[in-house]
Parts: C-alpha cells; sequence; structure tokens
C-alpha cells in the first residue's frame, strides 16, 4: 500500500505539538488526522481506522494506557506508538505490555519519526503473511522453524505471534539445546524488521576484554592492534534485531554501558567521542533463570527490568515428546536433500529407539543425531543401524543418574558430570553442551574432581 493510503491518528491534548505533528506527516505523504483526547481518539478509531495511532500517554478524559487497554480489549490491530514525557518511562514500558509498538520521547525528533513511519508503511503487509503462518501452524504445526503440535509448544508460538510484530526486547529461557536461538531468529523473521539484519552474539564465548568493541565497535588506535574502525554488533544489527546469547556471563561493568544504549537508542565506539544512533530490537536469552541470576549478583537489576519487557520460556524435549517425530522427519527432509539422498523416513524400531531416548541434550542433541543418521543411511528408511552406538547398546535409553538420599550436591553435580561424559562418548564438548556449562567451565570442575581424588590418595 502507497504511503499516501496509510492513514495515521496523532492523539495528543497539546494543540501545537498535535498540529505540527499532523503536518509534517501530511508533507511526508500520509493522511493525518487529530484526536485532543482519549475519548475523541477511540471515537476516531472506529470511524477513520488509522493504520498507525500516535498516542500521548498524559491526556484529559482518557489517558494513553486507558486507550491502549481498551484497543486490546477490543483487540483492534493499529499499530501504536506511544509518547511518553521524560519521567514516564515506567508508564511506557507498561504501554508495550499492553500491545504498543514502540515508544518516543518528547520531543520527538522529526527525522527518527519519519523513518519509524516509512518502516511501519513498508512492512505492515506482515499482518497477512501472519495470517498465512497461523493457517500453516493449523494444517503442519510448522511457525517458520518452530515446530511442534504439543500444548507446550502452541504456547511458545502463540507468543511469538503476539509480540514479533512490536519492537519490544524479549527474554527467552530455555535449557542448553532446546531451541531458544530458533525462537529468536523466528521473532526476527516475523517482524517488521526482518529485512534488516539478524544478529547473533554468545557472550559467554567471547574474551571479556574483547566483549565491548564486539558490542559497540571501536575507532581506530582504540587500543593494541585497532588498526581501524570497526563496526560493532549493535551498529550492524541496525534496522534488524540483536540476540545477545547468555547474556549473564557479561560482565556487570559493561552491563551498565549496554542499558545505556538500549535507553539512549546510542552508542559510542570505543576509543571514540561521536554518538552513533542505532536502531536494534534486543533479545536476550539464556540456559538459567534470569531473576534468579539478579539475586546472585550475575545481571543487573534494571537491565534485566528493561529487557524482560516479554518472556518465552522453552520447554525441553522431554516436555514435548509428541513433537519428536515431526521434528525428526523435518531434519531428515533438511539433511537428506542437502546429501543429496531419498530417505523416506524412520523404521519402526528406529522410531521406538528415538522415542526412548531421554534427550538430554534436547532439540539440538536430535538434529546432531539425524544429521549423522541422514549421512550414513543408505536408506529408503532409517534403521536403527544408522543411530549413533549409544542407541544400539542401550546407553540412549538408561541414561538415567540414580541420587541416594543423603547425599551431598557436589556428589551429585560430580556423579551427573561423569554420567553425562560417559553418555556423551567421552565428548567434553557435546558433555558441556548438554549440561548447559561452558567447556572452560566443564573443564574447570574436572581438574578440581582430579586434583580431590590426587589428593586423597596421598598418605
Amino acid at each position: 500500500m502507497p504511503s499516501r493510503e496509510r492513514r495515521i491518528l496523532v492523539a495528543d491534548d497539546d494543540f501545537a505539538a498535535r498540529a505540527a505533528c499532523c503536518e509534517l506527516i501530511n508533507l511526508w505523504g500520509f493522511q493525518a488526522k487529530e484526536a485532543e483526547d482519549g475519548e475523541k481518539a477511540l471515537e476516531l478509531v472506529k470511524s477513520y481506522e488509522p493504520h498507525v495511532l500516535l498516542l500521548d500517554l498524559k491526556m484529559p478524559r482518557k489517558d494513553g494506557l486507558s486507550v491502549l487497554a481498551e484497543l486490546r480489549e477490543q483487540e483492534a490491530q493499529i499499530v501504536t506508538i506511544v509518547i511518553s514525557g521524560e519521567g514516564d518511562i515506567p508508564e511506557a514500558v507498561k504501554a508495550i505490555k499492553l500491545g504498543a509498538y514502540d515508544y518516543l520521547r518528547k520531543p520527538v525528533d522529526p527525522n527518527h519519526l519519519r523513518n519509524l513511519l516509512g518502516n511501519l508503511s513498508e512492512h505492515l503487509s506482515i499482518r497477512e503473511e501472519n495470517a498465512q503462518l497461523r493457517r500453516r501452524l493449523a494444517e503442519a504445526g510448522e511457525l517458520g522453524s518452530l515446530i511442534g503440535r504439543s500444548r507446550a509448544m502452541r504456547r511458545v508460538v502463540t507468543l511469538v505471534e503476539q509480540l514479533a510484530p512490536s519492537s519490544s526486547s524479549v527474554v527467552i529461557t530455555g535449557e542448553s539445546g532446546s531451541g531458544k536461538e530458533v525462537v529468536a531468529r523466528t521473532i526476527h523473521e516475523l517482524s517488521p524488521r526482518s529485512k534488516g539484519l539478524y544478529v547473533a552474539i554468545n557472550c559467554a564465548a567471547i574474551a571479556e576484554s574483547l566483549m565491548e568493541s564486539e558490542l559497540f565497535g571501536h575507532e581506530r588506535g582504540a587500543f593494541t592492534g585497532a588498526d581501524r574502525r570497526r563496526m560493532g554488533c549493535f551498529e550492524m544489527a541496525h534496522g534488524g534485531t540483536l540476540l545477545l546469547d547468555e547474556i549473564t556471563e557479561m560482565r556487570v561493568e559493561l552491563q551498565a554501558k549496554l542499558l545505556r544504549v538500549v535507553e539512549e537508542r546510542s552508542l559510542r565506539r570505543v576509543g571514540g567521542t561521536e554518538k552513533v544512533a542505532v536502531d536494534v530490537r534486543v533479545l536476550a536469552s539464556s540456559n538459567r533463570s534470569l531473576a534468579q541470576a539478579v539475586r546472585d549478583g550475575k545481571l543487573r537489576e534494571d537491565l534485566y527490568y528493561r529487557l524482560n519487557v516479554f518472556e518465552i520460556e522453552v520447554p525441553p524435549l522431554r516436555a514435548r515428546g509428541e513433537d519428536l517425530v515431526a521434528l525428526a522427519d523435518y531434519f531428515l527432509r533438511q539433511f537428506a536433500q542437502h546429501n543429496g539422498k531419498t530417505l523416506l523416513g524412520f523404521d519402526h524400531d528406529c522410531l521406538a529407539a528415538l522415542k526412548a531416548c531421554a534427550w538430554p541434550g534436547n532439540v539440538r542433541q536430535l538434529r546432531n543425531v539425524i544429521e549423522r543418521a541422514a549421512v550414513v543411511s543408505r536408506g529408503p528408511l532409517v534403521s536403527p543401524a544408522d543411530l549413533p552406538p549409544e542407541f544400539k547398546q542401550g546407553r540412549a535409553v538408561d541414561a538415567v543418574l540414580q541420587i541416594r538420599v543423603g547425599t551431598s550436591l557436589e556428589e551429585v553435580e560430580r556423579d551427573l558430570i561423569y554420567k553425562t561424559l560417559e553418555f556423551a562418548d567421552g565428548n567434553k564438548a557435546r558433555a558441556a553442551d548438554i549440561l548447559g556449562i561452558s567447556l572452560k567451565t566443564l573443564y574447570n570442575k574436572l581438574e578440581r574432581y582430579e586434583n580431590s581424588k590426587a589428593a586423597a590418595r596421598q598418605p
């Protein structure tokens, strides 16, 4: 739909600000109408049917939050941008939770508003795409790369559908390998930012000394080896989405700078003085509870509340067993095509073996198992012989840790780590992935256990 056919409603009790805003919007090629209070705004929503609502939070008769609450109750499909004063940030966050797409601070920057409206005009067709994807979900149990008809996954899919069209921050939690990154990418792909870049950074995999530069970039000469200016992840994700994976691994001092960038939507590169504007939707993920991380001092409380506008908890594979066959089929189609093979599915015994597995590594482990099977299978059906050795030896079924009452937590942790290493055939990287800890942490724990054994053997 051309810009001139996009209808914008400006609801603000300040006559001068309202009139100036409408004049600019009309000059930019949109249609604009005014509402002087919340009651008038709700009337015009019905008669004018705007595509976008610019909504001041402080208005007579009905304030912005009340208007949003009524629109939500009516299930009105209107993209709403709230306008807040300097001290209205808590109300702006409430507005986002009520369904607002974004918020702007007064005085509104005309260039930023113009870019925002332009992007919205270009991407409003996302609603029709979402409707098609909802029909696809009902028919095939799929939403983008999210697969599953289980109740647990339907809850995830519903949340993704609801929040994807907004610019709200989202926290995604779940066990290692459960699919948090797939959820984050799906949110990006279903959002108006889908034409922008999706950038993911693993905060646990980057040295602390390099983390600030990775996030915010650096200027030439900022430190030894900085021979040229370099953009960070925020600048690369401008107009798109940035996933901060394992955010609790970021040092607390850097979290303060991250919060400032998220709040101010601008940054300074390491070694620089110039402010760089950034328009980025920030998603955060972790395999641990962020609320617990706040209590443990691993995550700043103010950053937690800024990022946790929405939270999605991705269920482990064992909690969505009815999705196992659909996921296995999906991966098999992918890898069969990649390897140029004709594989029609799994034989009865193979499906039984897959269903019997406890899947401590979740969907990632299933994906790796199916990838291996697709490579070695001669088809047309995948058999138990095509699965990893632990399936043939029965260890996939019996991978259970028995805990005796009275055992200390330290002993339980040690036994779990050794049992997981055995399950992973000694592969430490895979064991760390299953346990949800970094490889460095696993090595440190194993070294401590070996030192304790050595000390116990000494006379």
